[in-house]
């Protein structure tokens, strides 16, 4: 007597549970990490500030102070900005619990690429936000000091400084991702390199407006982002064009997909 076959349906309902319940323990890892490194600065939170501020504070005329219009700025614009800076500083445990999350349903050939395109990725969103910091602050925050009107004293609020900084922080890291995105398109097979590289005069021109839309109304400091932005979106057509799959790559992930939806 044959035995009946089981129904596919409880099965993958415990394989949705048991990839939500997975789904949850990286969340609270992720977000326990962002704890423990949260704690261990809340400490230095003033401290924190005033090296994000730096860049106005060295452009204010002598004698002259950042000020709070509001009483509750003075705690939560530290404390908000060291929550951010937690957050970027427990990226790579983050980054390790998605990797560990997507990397069984990956193939082989997707495994190669996909964790150096985090780290890579990370590093990228680091060096944007240490660029806007260095390089754009100083410029913007002189161009402002130096615009305002002759009988008027500049005293910039620490909560609207902070709200312009981490705007301008994430806008950065994310026009420093410019190389990942390339690389997504063209191992995605969304583009090539050939068809990419057509539309570099217009990639140029987005650049420049970009700039111009972020930096002071001057030819230097919109061209100090637009040109790191090009050369990011040529990098990004240059490692393309170095990992670029072979032809027995692509059968070999073509034969799997394959086999995969057979299955």
């Amino acid at each position: 007597m044959s035995r009946q076959k089981p129904s596919a349906e409880p099965e993958a309902n415990l394989t949705l549970i048991g990839h939500l319940v997975e789904l949850r323990d990286r969340v609270m890892k992720s977000l326990l990490a962002i704890l423990i490194v949260f704690m261990s600065l809340i400490y230095f939170a003033n401290d924190i500030y005033e090296l994000v501020a730096k860049p106005i504070r060295d452009q204010l005329p002598e004698g002259t102070t950042m000020i709070a219009t509001d009483v509750t700025s003075t705690f939560f614009a530290p404390f908000k900005l060291t929550l951010v800076v937690a957050f970027f500083l427990a990226m790579p445990v983050i980054l390790g619990q998605i990797w560990r999350f997507i990397a069984p349903g990956l193939y082989a050939h997707e495994r190669k690429f996909a964790l150096p395109l985090l780290v890579l990725s990370v590093l990228l969103f680091y060096s944007g936000i240490a660029f806007a910091h260095f390089v754009i602050f100083p410029l913007i925050m002189n161009f402002f000091v130096m615009a305002s009107p002759e009988n008027v004293t500049v005293t910039p609020d620490i909560a609207q400084y902070l709200t312009i900084a981490l705007k301008l922080f994430f806008a950065f890291g994310l026009a420093f991702e410019i190389p990942i995105a390339t690389m997504l398109l063209i191992l995605s097979g969304v583009t090539t390199v050939k068809d990419l590289a057509s539309k570099r005069p217009y990639v140029i021109l987005f650049c420049f407006v970009f700039g111009m839309l972020l930096t002071p109304p001057d030819p230097f400091s919109q061209s100090m982002l637009a040109v790191p932005m090009w050369l990011l979106f040529e990098m990004g057509l240059l490692i393309g064009r170095l990992i670029k799959r072979s032809p027995k790559e692509t059968e070999a992930a073509t034969t799997g997909q394959l086999d995969k939806s057979d299955s």
